[in-house]
């Protein structure tokens, strides 16, 4: 099993930047693929950007595609969500979460371990 903990969330304008950072506990880290999802007020949660437990491949929505940038550190245990020139509505709630040996799948239930969630208010 592995415990996630997502920190870096808050409030920015529009256009400025947040990093997220997403800490998991355990020794096995190397072998979870991990993602960040993201819920909306109202809305379903829905796919950002996945990175694959070898690092090799990444997963991007198209709405984030070249804003945002997933990355990990399989020393530190800790995946990033570098999000850049940010609008009003990418406010909601990012979840990290991870699946052992998984694909890039933007599928949710794809993934068995969650984090609690930061939220993330991005203001016009």
């Amino acid at each position: 099993q592995v415990q996630l903990v997502e920190s870096g969330g808050g409030l920015v304008q529009a256009g400025g930047s947040l990093r997220l950072s997403c800490a998991a506990s355990g020794r096995t880290f190397g072998t979870y693929t991990m993602g960040w999802f993201l819920q909306a007020p109202g809305k379903e949660r829905e796919f950002v950007a996945a990175i694959r437990w070898s690092g090799s491949s990444t997963n991007y929505a198209d709405s984030v595609k070249g804003r945002f940038t997933i990355s990990r550190d399989n020393a530190k245990n800790t995946v990033n969500l570098q999000m850049n020139s940010l609008k009003p509505e990418d406010t909601a709630v990012y979840y990290c979460a991870a699946e052992r040996y998984g694909t890039v799948t933007s599928r949710e239930t794809s993934y068995t371990y969650w984090g609690q969630g930061t939220q993330v208010t991005v203001s016009s």
